[in-house]
């Protein structure tokens, strides 16, 4: 006798959405990626959906689907990283504008909330943020493929060994194998999610002083915003910035032209996000960069500046201002 299968509506896949993206950005390392693994899964599962039996759970089920999705398209043996992690901090010379890298080299942003409910818990949307940050998602990228989605079930996720084994074809004893090495990698590169808080007044605060000073592009007020030992970088570029003097030789000199500009604010990596438009000749202003700020404590840590117009519209934020 054949087993019943059960009857799946739209509903009982769309649910988990927002789950299966924060997987899948965190295997593959892209935003744009990630969507589109997303929706693959989706139109797989759907077109497979007459067949489930339920013998494991909707979620299950859609997982291992988004796993092979994701596997199938993160075999490019280039793995997607941050700028600092492929070669030393440059000058802030214009020369090395020349040193462009295709977008497959780069982790690139998400917006919080298409991965994490902001509305939550607010203690769990602080730790949920903290494993989507640039540094940890970059880590996770030199895993291989079955540790990846190993620490990203168990340890992001918090799934029980025994369904990850399910998911992963495999035995529970492989999974804790698998999660021990993963976790070993992870400790020894510094990537590990640090203790989680929330953003502090004094930081919020910041974050309105840096928002008014960039956009009067007033360098004594940013310099008092910077770490002494600030990263800067901008993909596709290669090159990357370290220290305070750097960034802000080049903001008034190959960035000058970022005068003017407008920023709109947002969350993206579990950290502060700009949408910066820069001056439009033909009138207004047009999408310049994603900006990410990294903080800690009082001042800006990291500054990300990713010149992607095409991702503005997966974060929500206009075509022109």
């Amino acid at each position: 006798m054949s087993t019943p299968t059960r009857t799946l509506r739209p509903e009982d896949l769309d649910v988990h959405r927002r789950a299966l993206t924060g997987y899948c950005y965190r295997m593959l390392g892209s935003g744009a990626e990630a969507e589109d693994a997303v929706q693959e899964t989706m139109v797989k599962a759907w077109h497979a959906a007459d067949g489930f039996e339920g013998r494991s759970s909707v979620r299950t089920w859609l997982f291992r689907i988004a796993n092979n999705v994701c596997i199938d398209m993160g075999r490019s043996p280039q793995r997607r990283a941050r700028p600092m992690d492929l070669g030393p901090a440059r000058t802030p010379d214009p020369v090395h504008l020349s040193d462009v890298l295709p977008e497959n080299t780069w982790i690139t942003p998400i917006a919080d909330e298409r991965v994490i409910d902001v509305h939550g818990d607010p203690a769990q949307v602080v730790a949920m943020r903290d494993t989507i940050r640039l540094a940890f998602v970059s880590t996770l990228q030199h895993l291989p493929a079955r540790q990846r989605a190993a620490l990203v079930l168990c340890d992001v996720l918090r799934w029980p060994a025994t369904e990850v084994a399910e998911l992963l074809d495999t035995s529970t004893a492989s999974v804790n194998s698998s999660l021990q090495r993963a976790r070993a990698t992870m400790a020894d590169s510094a990537a590990a999610p640090a203790s989680a808080e929330a953003l502090t007044d004094e930081q919020q605060r910041l974050l309105t002083r840096y928002v008014e000073a960039f956009e009067r592009y007033d360098m004594d007020a940013l310099s008092r915003l910077l770490h002494d030992d600030v990263i800067q970088t901008m993909p596709p570029y290669a090159m990357w910035l370290h220290g305070r003097d750097d960034v802000l030789a080049w903001w008034v000199g190959p960035g000058a032209e970022c005068a003017g500009s407008k920023l709109l604010n947002g969350w993206a990596n579990g950290c502060p996000a700009f949408a910066q438009y820069r001056v439009d000749p033909e009138g207004g202003h047009a999408p310049w960069a994603l900006q990410v700020l990294e903080l800690r404590g009082d001042r800006v840590a990291e500054f990300h500046a990713f010149l992607d117009t095409e991702a503005f519209e997966r974060f929500g934020f206009p075509a022109h201002l």
